[in-house]
């Protein structure tokens, strides 16, 4: 048992070959489909945040060292 065609607009498609195929040209290209603004920056971050931070964990690296040395050698408790 076979119903109607749900898709009344079916009828209307232009561009099919018999079968279901598509010609060439038909088709819109794909590259020009991410061609707009994505709506972030995409450059990342800049130097000098880079360098703070890297800066930053230095000074904890830093600071930990010296209260295990002065641990180690009983200038604490």
């Amino acid at each position: 048992m076979s119903g109607p065609n749900p898709d009344p607009e079916d009828d209307k498609i232009t561009g099919l070959e018999p079968g279901g195929g598509v010609p060439p040209g038909e088709t819109p290209p794909g590259e020009a489909s991410t061609a707009g603004p994505q709506g972030h920056e995409e450059h990342g971050t800049r130097k000098g945040t880079q360098f703070l931070w890297i800066g930053i964990i230095g000074v904890v690296v830093l600071l930990c060292l010296l209260y295990f040395i002065g641990y180690i050698l009983h200038f604490f408790g």
